[in-house]
């Protein structure tokens, strides 16, 4: 096995010594992950992608991570919440679609169905017989394999402007 000499900084020393311990007690395997990570990432760059850090869940949810590229994003409102569609093509030519609706109040009263149809309903109906319920934001993450599967979990026109931006060229060099 080839030897190579890395030469550390007196400032970088700690970290070289919490990278060893991590690994188990191995610098290589520390420095070889870590240049493993820095090439992929680095290679998704030159080619048009990036590091996309997601919430999934309800509320804050928990993160997560992926390389990708952003193709199309669409926001739809109704009366009671606001969703924003985003989808992304990622490294390995699957779709990710990132779906976050926000925080809803819905009237559960006995005029429930007519406050849904806008905010002329409302107005002159000052009963204090109302009742309302709160739905907390969330937000999901759905991988499509193909175009076909996109096709079923995204709006009509969102996947319209899916299939505008993939034919258009991931980077194109202009010569100015």
């Amino acid at each position: 096995m080839p030897n190579k000499t890395i030469y550390v900084s007196d400032d970088d020393l700690p970290l070289f010594q919490r990278a060893q311990e991590i690994a188990g007690g191995k610098l290589s395997t520390a420095i070889a992950t870590a240049l493993r990570r820095y090439v992929e990432v680095e290679e998704g760059r030159q080619q048009g992608f990036e590091d996309v850090v997601v919430r999934v869940g309800p509320g804050l949810g928990r993160k997560q991570r992926f390389s990708g590229m952003l193709l199309a994003e669409m926001e739809q409102s109704g009366n009671e919440r606001e969703e924003t569609y985003r989808v992304y093509r990622t490294r390995t030519e699957k779709f990710v679609v990132h779906h976050e609706r926000s925080e809803a109040h819905v009237n559960t009263g006995p005029n429930a169905e007519k406050y849904r149809t806008g905010w002329r309903a409302w107005v002159g109906d000052w009963s204090a017989d109302q009742s309302w319920t709160r739905i907390p934001a969330d937000s999901s993450l759905r991988i499509a394999d193909d175009l076909d599967a996109l096709r079923e979990i995204i709006p009509t026109g969102l996947y319209e402007l899916v299939l505008d931006a993939i034919d258009q060229p991931t980077i194109e060099d202009l010569d100015i």
